[in-house]
């Protein structure tokens, strides 16, 4: 499940953090980088687990309603299809969650009234109506009701967002790539796997692994070849005056493109320019652009990188 792109992001938090910190230590840097690797995994089950915890608030509410002192007929008759849904019960009894969890305990039980507010937008929409109004349901039915519930009630919720990010500061940046993930699973149960349904792993293999490791050692082991080559392609600029996260972003690229024969260059450049725009200046995308294509150039006229 983390892909490059979270572990790219990641190692340039790492990496910036690495020359704000006067104890520079690889082996805290590598503990660091894999801890916030695997709370971006956290944030995965997280959500998977928010499904769950709806649920179950909808059963604590009927309970209560039939547990009224004077319960109505639709109290003690309540639409129970989301509480029978085959999905939920699938996910609730899968092994792999159940096993994580104990492992590493997570639980939405301080945002109770959030997750009750949700419910409440839930119950209130035409998706829910809809399922609830069927006279039969199956197995697809309630996967694809949640399938519909989680792009339009959990994708992009502001509030959850910053629910999110007070949780923990680590999943700032991973929210919405984390949620695809989640979409991208509900699409892949299937009621034959039943209890043994696999949920994403957190590497896909032990490459991606690897190349986490290799790419923060890389980066900070060279830092003076690397940033000897920014200096060279900077003619036109105050080198003193780069803004530091472009250098770090153009250091971490260059790690890249030198380590990793088997990356096109134009992947990784595509990559670093794009985290530029998003965490440096309006005008890093095009200005590390400029620099690193310079250094590409300049690296394949000499004949020390030969990869497209």
């Amino acid at each position: 499940m983390i892909n490059r792109i979270l572990i790219r992001t990641r190692i340039v938090q790492i990496v910036y953090a690495w020359y704000q910190n006067t104890n520079k230590d690889l082996r805290t840097a590598e503990k660091e980088l894999l801890f916030g690797l695997q709370k971006s995994y956290d944030l995965y089950y997280y959500l998977l687990l928010l499904m769950v915890e709806l649920t179950k608030a909808y059963d604590a509410r009927v309970e209560a309603k039939r547990n009224k002192y004077l319960p109505t007929d639709e109290d003690l008759n309540p639409n129970t299809r989301l509480i029978e849904n085959k999905f939920i019960g699938q996910l609730s009894q899968n092994h792999q969650f159940n096993k994580y969890l104990n492992e590493r305990p997570m639980s939405w039980r301080e945002h109770d009234a959030f997750v009750k507010n949700l419910l409440d937008e839930i119950i209130a929409s035409d998706i829910y109506a809809e399922y609830a109004n069927e006279t039969k349901t199956d197995y697809n039915d309630d996967r694809e009701f949640w399938r519909k519930i989680f792009k339009q009630f959990i994708l992009d919720n502001e509030k959850l967002e910053e629910i999110l990010e007070d949780e923990s500061i680590f999943w700032n940046d991973d929210i919405e790539i984390v949620q695809t993930f989640v979409m991208k699973s509900i699409r892949q149960f299937s009621e034959e796997n039943g209890e043994n349904q696999r949920l994403l792993p957190m590497f896909k293999d032990d490459e991606d692994r690897q190349f986490a490791l290799k790419l923060l050692h890389d980066t900070i082991l060279n830092e003076q070849k690397y940033r000897q080559l920014i200096e060279t392609h900077s003619e036109k600029w105050d080198f003193d005056r780069i803004a530091f996260m472009d250098m770090i972003i153009m250091q971490i690229a260059l790690a890249e493109i030198h380590t990793f024969e088997t990356i096109p260059t134009s992947v990784s450049l595509n990559e670093y320019i794009e985290i530029a725009k998003s965490y440096s200046t309006p005008k890093s995308g095009t200005f590390v652009n400029g620099i690193l294509d310079a250094i590409v150039a300049d690296l394949r006229k000499n004949n020390i990188i030969f990869k497209h």
